[in-house]
């Protein structure tokens, strides 16, 4: 987009230097000097001026893919993120302020952030979380509990906010009063005295690494055996737990009836186990591209580059009859939006016969409407079909397939929208 020089040359003025000015200096410098000066600044380095940077200041500000709040939505920045800038353009079309590209297709508004001379910093994000959680997740406790915009009088006059039994809240820090009482800080900018809350336990399960061989297999039943043969003796100890991880080394049939060799003289009935199934890949799919499949008979993702599968695990998809709200879609579908975390509840639902809200859901992945991948830390069900209709993965699986999944979330930002330039990943539920 090009903008007019009107812009820089007040920009120049405002800085005490007319262009004028600078054009003088440039014709009185030495032959000698200019061949020896640095290259000339680009026009949007003129523009720009010494900002190199913005900090947001307000959560969840909003980018837009040109400079305009009437452009298509980009994504969202975090507040107190420092973004990088490239160019700038003039106020206006909903803008008190400049507007500054802080990325491809990203503009903010300078409503919502402050200009910088300095330079971004590296990133100070943690690459990973070791539970796949970006918060510490409570739930609320049977007896409920309020919260409080300001530390220093919570509890001592009117709440600000009410929290129902069960609610999942999302605690950023904690805070201590002169008393001794501890306070968490929600997401959502309230305290919230911790002794309402109970702490959750993130799920360990999570899947794993496969080939072309697809010889993955997790236990799908409670009490699962394993024999020393096909319909031979069953070995000795304990039974292997829903969820245990199988590597599939032969496939036979005995007597009607599939078997897996899942190890040295070991067995298990295939009936007791689940396993992928090699999924055609879908059109629209280029090649080297990542996908994911969604199998619902087995309640399996597994995640491919072109037509090889890279990692499988298991997943919780919808709980409800076909042709209902509380199914996952079938189709062919693409990531349409990537949050790093999202608030999900069905308080607007007067005919939901239980309500819930759980703040900061983590790495969502939007692919039709509101339906999503995302990470689910309230059930350790992964493998049964449990969900209002996304497709919940283990916080481990879903952190993982959120970096990996395209569009890219810059650092900073907190929610990003697939362009022409970067779909979304295709998500293929079967």
């Amino acid at each position: 987009m090009r903008f007019g020089t009107l812009l820089a040359t007040s920009l120049l003025v405002a800085a005490g230097q007319s262009s004028l000015g600078f054009a003088q200096a440039a014709r009185a410098e030495p032959a000698r000097s200019r061949a020896s000066a640095e290259p000339a600044l680009t026009e949007a380095a003129r523009r720009l001026h010494g900002i190199r940077s913005v900090e947001v200041t307000r959560r969840d500000e909003p980018l837009f893919s040109e400079p305009s709040r009437n452009g298509a939505r980009r994504g969202a920045a975090a507040r107190g993120a420092l973004l990088p800038v490239f160019d700038l353009a003039s106020a206006g079309d909903g803008c008190q302020g400049r507007w500054f590209s802080v990325g491809a297709l990203a503009w903010i508004c300078e409503d919502g952030a402050d200009a910088l001379t300095a330079v971004t910093p590296p990133s100070s994000e943690p690459k990973s979380f070791p539970d796949g959680l970006p918060y510490a997740y409570y739930f609320v406790g049977p007896d409920g509990s309020f919260g409080y915009s300001d530390l220093r009088i919570a509890e001592e006059g009117v709440p600000d906010t009410q929290l129902l039994p069960g609610f999942g809240v999302a605690i950023q820090r904690e805070g201590e009063k002169p008393d001794g009482d501890r306070f968490g800080l929600m997401t959502s900018g309230f305290w919230v005295p911790l002794r309402d809350l109970g702490r959750v336990v993130a799920p360990a399960f999570h899947g794993d690494a496969v080939d072309d061989s697809l010889d993955i297999a997790w236990v799908g039943t409670n009490g699962a055996r394993r024999y020393k043969a096909a319909f031979g003796a069953p070995l000795a100890g304990a039974p292997l737990a829903r969820q245990t991880e199988l590597r599939v080394l032969e496939r036979s049939e005995t007597r009607g009836k599939p078997w897996l060799r899942v190890a040295e003289n070991q067995w298990v009935a295939a009936s007791d186990v689940v396993s992928p199934t090699r999924a055609d890949v879908p059109e629209g799919v280029k090649p080297g591209e990542r996908w994911f499949d969604v199998e619902l008979a087995t309640q399996i993702l597994t995640a491919y580059v072109g037509s090889r599968p890279v990692f499988a695990t298991l997943v919780s998809t919808g709980r409800g009859p076909a042709g209902t709200e509380l199914e996952t879609p079938k189709g062919v579908h693409r990531i349409w939006v990537k949050l790093r975390t999202s608030d999900m509840d069905n308080l607007e639902n007067l005919e939901a016969n239980q309500s819930y809200s759980i703040q900061a859901v983590p790495w969502v992945m939007y692919f039709e409407k509101g339906y999503g991948l995302h990470g689910t830390f309230w059930h350790h069900a992964f493998g049964r079909v449990q969900s209002h209709g996304c497709v919940n993965l283990s916080p481990l699986d879903a952190e993982r397939f959120f970096d990996w999944a395209s569009p890219r979330l810059p650092s900073g930002w907190t929610a990003v929208l697939q362009t022409v330039y970067e779909p979304g990943s295709i998500v293929r539920v079967r």
